[in-house]
């Protein structure tokens, strides 16, 4: 199965922003809500946002919420996270996945190699 392509990390200061991307195939961000999520090493991974199939409807973790904004092009199959105001605490490698609310499908199994966050104080 084609994998998701996630881009667009990168090593900053606090209070700076960066904007990812996630290429994914057309038969996921067609069908699916879309979701990000990170894992910093030693953690769970955890959910971030999440777009609705519509692109009308996102929800946030409390962590990021009013700081970081989600959004679809769905004619490019990409999804973008936009990330303003970062802290040393975002810290993590990112990546994308469809998700059933806040959570990753539980069939889905075509991983990326995820884009890496560093942000230092």
């Amino acid at each position: 199965q084609v994998p998701m392509v996630e881009s667009g990390g990168g090593s900053v200061q606090a209070g700076a922003s960066l904007r990812l991307s996630c290429l994914a195939p057309v038969r996921l961000i067609g069908s699916f809500a879309m979701g990000w999520f990170r894992q910093a090493p030693g953690k769970e991974r955890e959910f971030v946002a999440a777009i609705d199939l519509s692109g009308r409807i996102t929800a946030y973790s409390d962590s990021v919420k009013g700081r970081f904004t989600i959004s679809k092009d769905s004619p490019r199959n990409t999804m973008y996270l936009q990330m303003n105001s970062l802290k040393p605490e975002d810290t993590a490698n990112y990546y994308c996945a469809p998700t059933f609310g806040r959570a990753v499908r539980s069939d889905f199994v075509s991983w990326g190699q995820g884009t890496q966050v560093t942000v230092s104080s």
